[in-house]
Protein backbone atom coordinates (compact mmCIF):
# COMPACT_ATOMS: atom_id res chain seq x y z
CA UNK A 1 0.00 0.00 0.00
CA UNK A 2 0.79 3.97 -0.81
CA UNK A 3 0.82 4.14 3.01
CA UNK A 4 4.18 2.02 3.69
CA UNK A 5 6.35 5.28 2.23
CA UNK A 6 4.83 8.03 4.13
CA UNK A 7 6.77 9.25 7.01
CA UNK A 8 4.66 9.85 10.23
CA UNK A 9 6.00 12.30 12.64
CA UNK A 10 3.59 14.01 15.00
CA UNK A 11 4.71 15.94 17.86
CA UNK A 12 2.01 15.69 20.75
CA UNK A 13 2.01 17.57 23.88
CA UNK A 14 0.39 16.87 26.85
CA UNK A 15 -3.06 19.45 26.19
CA UNK A 16 -3.40 17.49 23.51
CA UNK A 17 -7.00 16.19 23.71
CA UNK A 18 -7.03 11.95 24.79
CA UNK A 19 -9.20 11.20 21.47
CA UNK A 20 -7.00 12.89 19.36
CA UNK A 21 -3.98 10.98 20.75
CA UNK A 22 -5.50 8.07 20.67
CA UNK A 23 -6.27 8.48 16.76
CA UNK A 24 -2.98 9.91 16.18
CA UNK A 25 -1.19 6.64 17.38
CA UNK A 26 -3.82 4.62 15.65
CA UNK A 27 -2.90 5.89 12.09
CA UNK A 28 0.93 5.60 12.75
CA UNK A 29 0.36 1.53 13.21
CA UNK A 30 -1.98 1.49 10.38
CA UNK A 31 0.56 0.19 8.16
CA UNK A 32 1.74 -2.49 10.35
CA UNK A 33 -1.55 -3.90 11.22
CA UNK A 34 -2.78 -3.86 7.70
CA UNK A 35 -0.28 -6.45 6.81
CA UNK A 36 -1.21 -8.57 10.14
CA UNK A 37 -4.93 -7.93 9.33
CA UNK A 38 -4.11 -10.19 5.62
CA UNK A 39 -2.08 -12.69 7.35
CA UNK A 40 -4.81 -13.36 10.05
CA UNK A 41 -7.41 -13.55 7.39
CA UNK A 42 -5.00 -16.46 5.52
CA UNK A 43 -4.51 -18.28 8.63
CA UNK A 44 -7.93 -18.07 9.24
CA UNK A 45 -9.23 -18.91 5.45
CA UNK A 46 -6.87 -22.27 5.90
CA UNK A 47 -8.32 -23.32 9.19
CA UNK A 48 -12.18 -22.87 7.76
CA UNK A 49 -11.08 -25.17 4.85
CA UNK A 50 -9.54 -27.88 7.14
CA UNK A 51 -12.57 -27.81 9.37
CA UNK A 52 -14.94 -28.11 6.38
CA UNK A 53 -12.98 -31.11 5.07
CA UNK A 54 -12.64 -32.91 8.34
CA UNK A 55 -16.32 -32.45 9.41
CA UNK A 56 -17.09 -33.71 5.55
CA UNK A 57 -15.38 -36.26 6.08
CA UNK A 58 -16.78 -37.46 9.58
CA UNK A 59 -20.11 -37.28 7.89
CA UNK A 60 -18.92 -39.85 5.33
CA UNK A 61 -17.41 -42.15 7.56
CA UNK A 62 -18.66 -44.91 10.45
CA UNK A 63 -16.60 -44.30 13.73
CA UNK A 64 -17.45 -45.97 17.32
CA UNK A 65 -16.24 -46.07 20.37
CA UNK A 66 -16.39 -47.60 23.47
CA UNK A 67 -16.69 -46.22 27.35
CA UNK A 68 -14.88 -49.18 28.72
CA UNK A 69 -12.67 -51.36 26.85
CA UNK A 70 -12.29 -53.12 30.07
CA UNK A 71 -14.87 -54.27 31.64
CA UNK A 72 -15.48 -56.71 34.81
CA UNK A 73 -18.39 -57.85 36.89
CA UNK A 74 -19.01 -60.81 39.73
CA UNK A 75 -20.75 -63.96 38.26
CA UNK A 76 -24.33 -64.09 37.59
CA UNK A 77 -24.92 -60.19 37.39
CA UNK A 78 -25.33 -57.54 34.59
CA UNK A 79 -22.89 -56.04 32.25
CA UNK A 80 -22.99 -54.04 29.46
CA UNK A 81 -20.71 -53.62 26.89
CA UNK A 82 -20.76 -50.10 25.17
CA UNK A 83 -20.40 -49.48 21.74
CA UNK A 84 -21.26 -46.30 20.69
CA UNK A 85 -21.34 -44.45 17.46
CA UNK A 86 -20.01 -41.53 16.70
CA UNK A 87 -20.94 -40.43 13.38
CA UNK A 88 -22.37 -42.04 10.57
CA UNK A 89 -24.56 -41.54 7.67
CA UNK A 90 -26.15 -44.97 6.45
CA UNK A 91 -29.51 -45.02 7.84
CA UNK A 92 -29.82 -48.70 8.46
CA UNK A 93 -26.00 -49.84 9.17
CA UNK A 94 -25.02 -53.72 9.72
CA UNK A 95 -24.18 -54.22 13.82
CA UNK A 96 -22.25 -58.08 14.44
CA UNK A 97 -20.95 -58.83 17.85
CA UNK A 98 -18.12 -61.99 17.84
CA UNK A 99 -16.85 -63.44 20.77
CA UNK A 100 -12.89 -64.21 20.28
CA UNK A 101 -11.72 -67.44 22.46
CA UNK A 102 -8.25 -69.47 21.90
CA UNK A 103 -10.62 -71.42 19.34
CA UNK A 104 -11.56 -68.85 17.27
CA UNK A 105 -14.27 -66.28 16.88
CA UNK A 106 -17.77 -66.83 16.98
CA UNK A 107 -21.09 -64.95 16.54
CA UNK A 108 -22.73 -63.50 19.76
CA UNK A 109 -24.93 -61.26 17.59
CA UNK A 110 -26.04 -61.53 13.85
CA UNK A 111 -29.05 -60.89 11.76
CA UNK A 112 -30.67 -59.02 14.40
CA UNK A 113 -30.47 -61.39 16.74
CA UNK A 114 -28.45 -63.12 19.69
CA UNK A 115 -27.20 -66.35 19.55
CA UNK A 116 -24.86 -68.92 20.83
CA UNK A 117 -24.70 -69.23 25.08
CA UNK A 118 -25.44 -65.84 25.19
CA UNK A 119 -29.00 -66.47 23.46
CA UNK A 120 -31.23 -65.82 26.62
CA UNK A 121 -29.14 -63.72 28.79
CA UNK A 122 -28.12 -60.84 26.27
CA UNK A 123 -30.37 -57.76 24.69
CA UNK A 124 -28.80 -55.51 22.63
CA UNK A 125 -29.40 -51.51 23.44
CA UNK A 126 -29.49 -49.21 20.85
CA UNK A 127 -27.65 -48.92 18.56
CA UNK A 128 -24.96 -51.06 19.02
CA UNK A 129 -24.65 -51.69 23.33
CA UNK A 130 -24.48 -55.39 24.07
CA UNK A 131 -26.32 -56.26 27.68
CA UNK A 132 -25.47 -59.40 29.36
CA UNK A 133 -28.11 -59.86 31.81
CA UNK A 134 -26.57 -62.90 34.09
CA UNK A 135 -23.10 -63.46 33.09
CA UNK A 136 -21.11 -66.48 33.80
CA UNK A 137 -17.48 -67.38 34.25
CA UNK A 138 -17.62 -68.96 30.45
CA UNK A 139 -18.04 -65.42 29.40
CA UNK A 140 -14.79 -64.22 30.50
CA UNK A 141 -13.34 -63.39 26.71
CA UNK A 142 -12.45 -60.74 24.55
CA UNK A 143 -15.87 -59.40 22.28
CA UNK A 144 -15.75 -57.47 19.06
CA UNK A 145 -18.45 -55.14 17.97
CA UNK A 146 -18.28 -54.32 14.05
CA UNK A 147 -20.77 -52.05 12.10
CA UNK A 148 -21.03 -52.01 8.67
CA UNK A 149 -22.03 -48.68 6.63
CA UNK A 150 -22.70 -49.36 2.96
CA UNK A 151 -23.44 -45.31 2.13
CA UNK A 152 -20.50 -44.18 4.39
CA UNK A 153 -16.78 -43.39 2.03
CA UNK A 154 -15.43 -45.41 5.35
CA UNK A 155 -17.88 -47.87 5.48
CA UNK A 156 -16.27 -49.74 8.13
CA UNK A 157 -15.07 -49.82 12.15
CA UNK A 158 -14.67 -51.95 14.80
CA UNK A 159 -13.44 -51.69 18.87
CA UNK A 160 -12.51 -54.59 20.79
CA UNK A 161 -13.46 -55.43 24.71
CA UNK A 162 -12.16 -57.51 27.04
CA UNK A 163 -14.78 -58.50 29.47
CA UNK A 164 -13.85 -60.37 32.96
CA UNK A 165 -16.60 -61.87 34.90
CA UNK A 166 -14.95 -62.55 38.68
CA UNK A 167 -15.65 -66.24 40.37
CA UNK A 168 -15.89 -66.15 44.30
CA UNK A 169 -13.70 -69.16 45.48
CA UNK A 170 -15.02 -72.48 46.76
CA UNK A 171 -14.19 -74.16 49.98
CA UNK A 172 -10.84 -74.88 49.86
CA UNK A 173 -9.48 -78.42 50.54
CA UNK A 174 -7.16 -77.90 53.56
CA UNK A 175 -4.53 -81.16 54.70
CA UNK A 176 -3.31 -80.46 58.42
CA UNK A 177 -1.48 -83.07 59.81
CA UNK A 178 -3.10 -84.54 63.08
CA UNK A 179 0.08 -84.70 64.90
CA UNK A 180 4.03 -84.27 64.38
CA UNK A 181 6.81 -85.51 66.71
CA UNK A 182 9.29 -82.28 68.12
CA UNK A 183 11.80 -80.85 65.78
CA UNK A 184 10.26 -82.24 62.45
CA UNK A 185 9.34 -81.19 59.46
CA UNK A 186 5.69 -80.44 58.86
CA UNK A 187 3.66 -79.36 55.48
CA UNK A 188 0.29 -78.01 55.22
CA UNK A 189 -1.58 -77.35 51.83
CA UNK A 190 -4.54 -75.66 50.56
CA UNK A 191 -6.11 -75.88 47.16
CA UNK A 192 -9.23 -74.17 45.51
CA UNK A 193 -9.34 -73.80 41.72
CA UNK A 194 -12.98 -72.66 41.19
CA UNK A 195 -12.31 -68.88 41.46
CA UNK A 196 -11.23 -66.13 39.22
CA UNK A 197 -9.33 -64.43 39.05
CA UNK A 198 -6.91 -67.25 40.60
CA UNK A 199 -7.10 -67.43 44.45
CA UNK A 200 -4.61 -65.77 47.01
CA UNK A 201 -4.17 -68.13 50.05
CA UNK A 202 -3.61 -66.95 54.00
CA UNK A 203 -3.36 -69.08 56.86
CA UNK A 204 -4.60 -68.90 60.59
CA UNK A 205 -3.68 -70.21 63.42
CA UNK A 206 -6.18 -70.05 66.34
CA UNK A 207 -8.01 -67.61 64.15
CA UNK A 208 -4.98 -65.10 64.00
CA UNK A 209 -3.56 -64.53 60.74
CA UNK A 210 0.05 -66.43 60.09
CA UNK A 211 2.52 -63.38 58.73
CA UNK A 212 4.47 -64.47 55.20
CA UNK A 213 7.28 -63.49 57.68
CA UNK A 214 7.61 -65.23 61.53
CA UNK A 215 10.36 -62.38 62.10
CA UNK A 216 7.59 -59.60 61.61
CA UNK A 217 5.38 -60.53 64.63
CA UNK A 218 6.32 -61.30 68.15
CA UNK A 219 3.68 -63.84 68.35
CA UNK A 220 5.23 -65.95 65.60
CA UNK A 221 8.73 -65.03 66.07
CA UNK A 222 10.16 -68.29 67.31
CA UNK A 223 8.85 -69.97 64.32
CA UNK A 224 10.72 -71.47 61.62
CA UNK A 225 8.07 -72.06 58.32
CA UNK A 226 7.72 -70.77 54.96
CA UNK A 227 4.20 -69.53 53.56
CA UNK A 228 3.75 -69.81 49.99
CA UNK A 229 0.66 -67.49 49.51
CA UNK A 230 0.05 -68.19 45.14
CA UNK A 231 -0.02 -71.87 46.05
CA UNK A 232 -1.27 -71.84 49.38
CA UNK A 233 1.90 -73.96 51.26
CA UNK A 234 2.76 -73.69 54.75
CA UNK A 235 6.00 -76.01 55.28
CA UNK A 236 7.36 -75.98 58.49
CA UNK A 237 11.00 -76.64 58.90
CA UNK A 238 11.26 -77.97 62.30
CA UNK A 239 8.16 -77.55 64.47
CA UNK A 240 8.24 -76.62 68.16
CA UNK A 241 5.95 -76.79 70.64
CA UNK A 242 3.98 -73.68 70.23
CA UNK A 243 3.43 -74.48 66.62
CA UNK A 244 0.78 -76.27 68.11
CA UNK A 245 -3.26 -75.04 67.63
CA UNK A 246 -6.23 -74.88 65.71
CA UNK A 247 -4.86 -74.40 61.66
CA UNK A 248 -7.42 -73.22 58.78
CA UNK A 249 -7.21 -71.80 55.53
CA UNK A 250 -8.68 -68.83 53.46
CA UNK A 251 -8.89 -68.53 49.75
CA UNK A 252 -9.60 -65.04 48.52
CA UNK A 253 -9.61 -62.99 45.26
CA UNK A 254 -11.45 -60.10 44.16
CA UNK A 255 -14.54 -61.58 44.15
CA UNK A 256 -14.48 -62.72 47.69
CA UNK A 257 -13.28 -65.62 49.66
CA UNK A 258 -14.07 -68.66 51.20
CA UNK A 259 -12.40 -71.04 54.34
CA UNK A 260 -11.95 -74.65 55.31
CA UNK A 261 -13.12 -75.64 58.64
CA UNK A 262 -10.11 -75.33 61.05
CA UNK A 263 -8.08 -78.67 62.13
CA UNK A 264 -5.86 -79.52 65.15
CA UNK A 265 -2.29 -79.83 64.93
CA UNK A 266 -0.21 -81.76 68.02
CA UNK A 267 3.62 -81.41 68.63
CA UNK A 268 4.60 -84.61 70.86
CA UNK A 269 8.20 -85.38 72.30
CA UNK A 270 10.12 -88.64 70.90
CA UNK A 271 10.23 -91.26 73.63
CA UNK A 272 14.13 -91.96 73.07
CA UNK A 273 14.29 -94.31 76.16
CA UNK A 274 11.02 -96.16 75.41
CA UNK A 275 12.08 -96.90 71.75
CA UNK A 276 15.18 -98.26 72.44
CA UNK A 277 13.55 -100.52 75.51
CA UNK A 278 10.94 -101.74 72.92
CA UNK A 279 13.78 -102.80 70.26
CA UNK A 280 16.12 -104.59 73.13
CA UNK A 281 12.64 -106.42 73.86
CA UNK A 282 12.33 -107.56 70.33
CA UNK A 283 15.63 -108.54 70.25
CA UNK A 284 15.48 -110.85 73.49
CA UNK A 285 12.46 -111.92 71.88
CA UNK A 286 13.75 -113.12 68.64
CA UNK A 287 17.18 -114.62 70.22
CA UNK A 288 14.69 -116.51 72.61
CA UNK A 289 12.92 -118.04 69.72
CA UNK A 290 16.38 -118.96 67.61
CA UNK A 291 17.63 -120.90 70.74
CA UNK A 292 14.70 -122.88 71.22
CA UNK A 293 14.45 -123.77 67.58
CA UNK A 294 18.15 -125.24 67.67
CA UNK A 295 17.87 -127.12 70.87
CA UNK A 296 14.31 -128.78 69.31
CA UNK A 297 16.60 -129.68 66.22
CA UNK A 298 19.35 -131.17 68.44
CA UNK A 299 17.06 -133.22 70.81
CA UNK A 300 15.37 -134.93 67.37
CA UNK A 301 11.75 -133.21 67.01
CA UNK A 302 12.57 -132.12 63.37
CA UNK A 303 14.16 -136.35 62.34
CA UNK A 304 12.38 -137.21 59.59
CA UNK A 305 10.79 -141.23 61.46
CA UNK A 306 10.62 -144.67 60.06
CA UNK A 307 7.52 -146.11 58.15
CA UNK A 308 5.13 -148.02 59.76
CA UNK A 309 3.09 -150.86 58.35
CA UNK A 310 3.29 -153.65 56.12
CA UNK A 311 5.53 -153.79 53.11
CA UNK A 312 4.43 -155.60 50.35
CA UNK A 313 7.31 -157.82 48.70
CA UNK A 314 7.41 -159.31 45.29
CA UNK A 315 8.56 -163.37 45.61
CA UNK A 316 11.34 -164.16 43.99
CA UNK A 317 11.14 -166.62 41.02
CA UNK A 318 12.00 -170.13 42.19
CA UNK A 319 14.33 -171.88 39.62
CA UNK A 320 11.82 -173.65 37.04
CA UNK A 321 8.82 -172.80 37.91
CA UNK A 322 7.03 -170.47 36.21
CA UNK A 323 3.60 -168.91 37.81
CA UNK A 324 1.28 -168.66 35.32
CA UNK A 325 -2.76 -167.53 35.76
CA UNK A 326 -5.30 -168.55 33.31
CA UNK A 327 -9.04 -167.55 33.07
CA UNK A 328 -10.41 -170.99 33.55
CA UNK A 329 -8.31 -171.72 36.60
CA UNK A 330 -8.61 -168.68 38.43
CA UNK A 331 -5.47 -168.66 40.47
CA UNK A 332 -1.58 -169.94 39.69
CA UNK A 333 -0.83 -173.55 38.62
CA UNK A 334 2.31 -174.19 38.48
CA UNK A 335 4.61 -174.77 35.19
CA UNK A 336 7.41 -177.10 35.33
CA UNK A 337 10.21 -175.85 32.86
CA UNK A 338 13.48 -177.88 32.51
CA UNK A 339 16.95 -175.94 31.96
CA UNK A 340 19.53 -177.48 30.32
Amino acid sequence: MEYASLPISLSLSPSTPKLFRLLCACTASHTEHCIDYKMAKARLACLLTLLSTHCYLSVLAVVLRTSNDSPWTDEFDKIELSCLIESISTTNPRIEWKKITSEGPSYVYFDKKISGDLENRAVIREPATLLITNATRSDTAKYRCEVTAADDQKSFDEIVIDLVVRVKPVVPKCSVPKSVPFGKSAELTCVEEEGFPKSQYQWFKNREEIPDDPKTSLKFFNSSYMLNADTGTLKFIAVRKEDAGEYFCRARNDAGYSECPPQKMEVYDIDVVGIILGVLVVVVVLLCITVGICCAYKRGYFSSQKQTGNNYKVPAKGDGVDYVRTEDEGDFRHKSSFVI
